[in-house]
Parts: C-alpha cells; sequence; structure tokens
C-alpha cells in the first residue's frame, strides 16, 4: 500500500508537459489564419504596437513583450506571412485565464477578426473548464460581452499592486492624466 502511495505522489504520475508541436494549433478564414506557433509571431511589430499606439502598454520595453509571449499562450492573426493582429493568455492551464494585449493593426479592422480571434481563443481545446476568465478594457466592452464577460461581480474583493518603478506609461495609473479614470 506505502508502495502504491508514494507510486501516486511520485513526480512521473503527473502529466507530462506537452511538446512544441501538440501546443501549436491553427485555423484558417479566407485569406486570414490564426496560430499559436510562437515561431511565426512578429516580434517588432508585437513590441511596436504595444509600445507606441497601445493605451496600455505604452512605453513596454520589447525585453518585456518577449518575456510575456515567452510565459504566455500567444495567438498571432496573419493574412499570408504578415501578422496583422495578436492576443495572449495569461493562465495556469486549470481555474484562470487573463486574456491581454488583444488588437488588431488598423488597416485589417472592420473585417470580424476580432470576434473570431476571440471565438478561437474561448474554444481552444486548453483553455476549457476555468473557473473564471478575466480582462481589462477601456473600450471594447460589446465585444467581450458577446463572449460572456461582465463587469466584475465583486469589484470589491480585487486589488492590483502596481509596481512604483514601472517604466511603461499606461493612461490608467496617472489619475493627473485621466481624472475621469
Amino acid at each position: 500500500m506505502d508502495e502504491e502511495k508514494e507510486k501516486m505522489d511520485s513526480p512521473q504520475t503527473l502529466t507530462p508537459a506537452l511538446s512544441q508541436r501538440e501546443r501549436e494549433f491553427s485555423w484558417q478564414r479566407g485569406d486570414y489564419s490564426i496560430s499559436t506557433d510562437r515561431s511565426r509571431l512578429n516580434i517588432e511589430l508585437i513590441h511596436d504596437y504595444l509600445s507606441n499606439t497601445a493605451y496600455w502598454a505604452t512605453g513596454r520595453s520589447r525585453d518585456v513583450v518577449a518575456t510575456s509571449i515567452e510565459n504566455s499562450l500567444s495567438f498571432g492573426i496573419y493574412k499570408g506571412v504578415e501578422q496583422v493582429g495578436f492576443a495572449r493568455i495569461v493562465t495556469d492551464y486549470a481555474t484562470f485565464a487573463w486574456v491581454a494585449d488583444v488588437f488588431v493593426l488598423p488597416e485589417h479592422r472592420g473585417r470580424g477578426l476580432s470576434k473570431w480571434l476571440m471565438e478561437v481563443i474561448i474554444a481552444h481545446p486548453r483553455l476549457q473548464g476555468f473557473r473564471r476568465w478575466v480582462l481589462s478594457t477601456k473600450d471594447a466592452h460589446s465585444l467581450y460581452e458577446r463572449f460572456g464577460f461582465r463587469k466584475l461581480h465583486r469589484p470589491e474583493r480585487w486589488m492590483e499592486r502596481p509596481d512604483p518603478n514601472m517604466r511603461e506609461s499606461p493612461d490608467y495609473w496617472n489619475p493627473l492624466q485621466n481624472p475621469e479614470r
């Protein structure tokens, strides 16, 4: 009996990590595709958009972008080989997922790509059965509501800790810049 318990507690009984190939998925719709293959991601494009255009990531360094991608399940949207959109999911693959850094380049908007991206993310086989999904948005509430997102049920239970040494300057940290937030 002790030998059986020892075997059950052994690390070998845990589910093995998935290989890179097992983590890669792709979807096709017309001229566009979505892929979780990290090797296809254009880190320069993602960094440029996040650091220079996205209100939530202004000033984010290339190293921070690369590290965030390395530690997330990332989705790229492509037209042919050109990357035109991005999202990443921060998750423990068991209970929780945070949808982050979602964007579609302006010249590719209006084609339903953000809706398709969210359909793909929500249906991804490794992102099922979570107790909670969260995200933060200033202007895309109606998009996310289509996928079951709603205001925090108990916002008084949530807290955040901004790093006082953060080099980014997202629009929501400085109340003097944005009195409405």
